[in-house]
This record gives structure tokens, sequence and C-alpha cells, in this order.
């Protein structure tokens, strides 16, 4: 039975459809913590005192963010984030926050980026352990032959982010301003 403290330190889920499957969202009362897929490994992201809360306004938030996107009609993410990892596993995230939408970076791209091109591997771990899926683009992140590599969602569904990305991209550029400036 959950006490009053617990409830403060639990995190709340809800599970939304998608193009890519049914998505299991989660949240602290900080940020978005996690964004699971349907046939996830319960191993991958370890999450502790769950409780279903439908309405919770940054699940919500989410929700709709994640619509807009798959609808090609958001390209960025304005969510709150909670990340929770090692320090490493934090600056490889971040650093996943800088891929543009539409673009793609490897494994030794991101190494590189963070001052260590030997830890390519190290890199690749991070990357597969990011528990905040399509916000957090780790499905921009491909082999150094350009072949779609390893993806908690499945490769299909890598596939299915990268061409609507490719496909929506254009349609982000196509916005003009009036000269002047935004």
């Amino acid at each position: 039975m959950l006490t009053p403290g617990d409830l403060r330190m639990s995190l709340s889920y809800k599970y939304v459809k998608s193009p890519v499957g049914q998505l299991k969202l989660v949240a602290s009362e900080k940020g978005l913590v996690a964004i699971l897929w349907e046939n996830d490994d319960p191993r991958r992201v370890r999450l502790d005192n769950l409780v279903e809360e439908p309405l919770h306004p940054l699940l919500v938030q989410t929700e709709a963010e994640l619509n807009d996107y798959f609808a090609k009609k958001k390209d960025t993410f304005s969510i709150p984030l909670d990340m929770r990892g090692t320090p490493f596993q934090k600056r490889v995230w971040e650093s996943l926050l800088g891929i543009p939408f539409g673009s793609t970076r490897t494994y030794g791209d991101i190494a590189r980026q963070l001052g260590n091109p030997t830890a390519t591997r190290a890199v690749g771990a991070a990357n597969g352990r990011n528990p905040i899926s399509i916000v957090v683009p780790c499905h921009r992140v491909i082999g150094t032959s350009g072949k779609l590599t390893g993806f908690a969602g499945g490769l299909v569904a890598k596939a299915h982010l990268l061409d609507l990305e490719a496909s929506g991209s254009n349609l982000f550029a196509a916005q003009s301003y009036p000269s002047g400036g935004r």
C-alpha cells in the first residue's frame, strides 16, 4: 500500500497510441522521465513506484506534442525533461537533443562531439539506454556505414521516425518570414 510519501516520490504514467505502436509515457513532477515502447525490455529502463495518472499535466502535454510531431505539425518539443542516468549517459542524451530534425549523426560523431573519439561503443550503450525515446532523438543516430542500427522500438519504428522527419523537414523549411526576421 502506498503512503502519502510514496505518492510524492512516485512517477505517473499513461499509455498513448501512436503510428509506431502503443507508447507508455512516464513523468515526475519535474518533467518527462520516459517514453517506453510497447515491447520494451523492462531491464532497459528501470522505473519504480509507477502510478497510472492519465490526466497528469506533463503527460497530457507530451501526448499533445507527440500527436503534433506525428502529424508533421511540430519539429521540436517543449516538454520539460527529467533525465535519469549516469553523468556520461546524460551528456550523450544532451548531445542527441542537438541533432537537428530531419538529420542524422553516427555514434562516432557523438563521441567526437563529446571530446572522446574512442568512446563510440560507450555512446552506443548510452544511446540504447535513452529512456525518453523520440523526444530525445536517439533514432537520429545511425551506424558509420549509414545503416540503421539497434533501436529499443525496433528498426521498423526507427525507419518510420526517420522517414517522417525526412518528409516533414520540407514542411518546416518551407515556412517563410517577412524580411527583417521573425
